[in-house]
């Protein structure tokens, strides 16, 4: 935890802790959100990117309250956002005010983080990002299948991941529509 002063995001002031935990620590209950890159981050863009959010995060509020999150980064492509919201939920303007923090990055590195309408996949050990019309041509020619491993990045809740609803079978997806 670190401690903070200054305003928040809608311009309240603020004075306190401000309570930014691992994001192993967040109860399966947790709101999330999915940032995924449209390729992979150099080193240097990581540390950027983890930095520039530890700070927000540090002074994340909603209504004048500290709000308990976390972060995590995987495979240098996928941003995860979580907010314990049993003390505090994130309100309209918290997340307004995390939106625009991520595009600000995505303008600084020149790629996209908030963009959810591309598909991303898997094909083999790589990652792919097509635009859902492509996925869905290639799924009517059968280059993937509902076997194919997507990532579904419109998951609200920790608890999704915990229960492999992220990295998944396009067929026990929103994805799986492209089959039918």
């Amino acid at each position: 935890m670190t401690r903070g002063l200054g305003a928040d995001r809608c311009g309240r002031a603020i004075i306190g802790i401000m309570p930014r935990t691992t994001f192993d620590a967040l109860p399966s209950h947790a709101r999330l959100w999915i940032f995924a890159a449209e390729r992979s981050l150099t080193p240097r863009e990581r540390d950027y990117l983890l930095q520039t959010v530890d700070g927000f995060l540090d002074q994340w509020r909603a209504h004048g309250h500290p709000l308990t999150s976390a972060r995590d980064l995987r495979y240098d492509r996928f941003l995860f956002i979580g907010v314990d919201e049993t003390t505090e939920g994130a309100s309209g303007c918290s997340v307004d005010a995390l939106v625009r923090d991520i595009k600000r990055v995505e303008s600084t590195l020149g790629l996209a983080l908030v963009d959810h309408s591309p598909v991303l996949y898997r094909e083999g050990e790589a990652i792919v990002r097509l635009p859902r019309d492509e996925f869905a041509e290639r799924a009517r020619t059968g280059a993937v299948t509902p076997e194919t491993v997507v990532f579904n990045n419109t998951l609200t809740r920790v608890e999704d991941l915990q229960h492999d609803k992220w990295e998944t079978p396009a067929s026990k997806s929103w994805h799986g529509a492209a089959f039918f």
